[in-house]
């Protein structure tokens, strides 16, 4: 199946306590490159889910962001005890050298900034499940959404090969009659002239003309990668790096074709077929 790069998504749920909120955003990469923004005590979840998401992707930039949010209540707090023993410490200095100086208020230390703290969470812990789960829900609905867009960057990419088929075949039909063209116009020059030219040298040139101008090799590589390119976006992914390759074929053999390109209606022709391999090429750059 065609996927996209570029995708978002976001779940939300409450678990254990725990406002828990999963943001993932995917952008183009030319590899996989996953990263996390995890709370510290968290830090030892990153691994597997770094896992997951290789075991479903294979390109772009992926960024995790989780956001946790404990609710107030009591058994959400731990003591800085640190910072107590510190503060203890400071005041029993405060004591020796001020005997006179107030005995502290239990509340008071309470109050000091930093002394109050929301537990840790533990990364083995039933929050610490919840955040998993609900990453695996977050990753899947990446998931669809990065396929929902390949389908519609499919659409779009196999309208624009069905466009240059048919300026293939204009191609073609222009070509067949290419040497006609080259003699009417070699003949009108020569009247406007008023030179004079044996048939059989006139013959030679527009031979010779028309086989610089023969774009019949450069129309079969293009039918061949046409039909390449509708092969893998059919095929198994992933799909964009190959089509890619052939964006890059089918504009090398239009160069080409301009290039030879003798009559302005060929090179209008060409022109047009340039456009809509330019138009390809952008929109592979998002498929995986």
């Amino acid at each position: 199946m065609v996927q996209s790069m570029t995708a978002f998504a976001r779940c939300e749920e409450t678990a254990a306590g725990c406002a828990i909120g999963w943001e993932l955003r995917a952008v183009n990469h030319r590899f996989l490159d996953v990263q996390f923004r995890l709370p510290d005590e968290l830090r030892a979840l990153e691994y597997p889910l770094r896992e997951a998401v290789a075991g479903q992707l294979k390109r772009g930039k992926v960024m995790c962001v989780l956001a946790v949010s404990q609710n107030s209540s009591s058994e959400a707090l731990e003591l800085n005890r640190p910072l107590l023993l510190q503060l203890l410490a400071t005041l029993e200095r405060v004591r020796r050298d001020a005997p006179e100086a107030h005995t502290s208020n239990p509340m008071d230390l309470l109050r000091w900034p930093g002394m109050l703290q929301q537990a840790a969470i533990s990364p083995d812990g039933p929050v610490a499940e919840a955040i998993k789960a609900l990453f695996k829900t977050a990753l899947d609905a990446l998931v669809q959404a990065r396929r929902n867009e390949g389908e519609a960057l499919k659409e779009a990419i196999t309208k624009r090969l069905d466009e240059i088929d048919g300026i293939v075949a204009e191609c073609r039909r222009l070509s067949a009659s290419v040497a006609e063209d080259l003699r009417t116009r070699l003949q009108a020059r020569l009247a406007e002239l008023k030179a004079e030219v044996a048939a059989d040298r006139l013959a030679q040139e527009v031979a010779l003309l028309a086989q610089k101008a023969d774009v019949a090799e450069e129309l079969d590589r293009l039918a061949i990668h046409l039909n390449e390119a509708r092969s893998r976006l059919n095929g198994p992914g992933p799909h964009g790096r190959r089509l890619d390759f052939l964006a890059q074929e089918l504009m090398r053999e239009a160069n080409t074709l301009a290039a030879k390109s003798v009559l302005p209606s060929a090179a209008g022709v060409a022109v047009d077929l340039k456009v809509a391999i330019d138009q390809i090429r952008e929109q592979v750059q998002n498929l995986e």
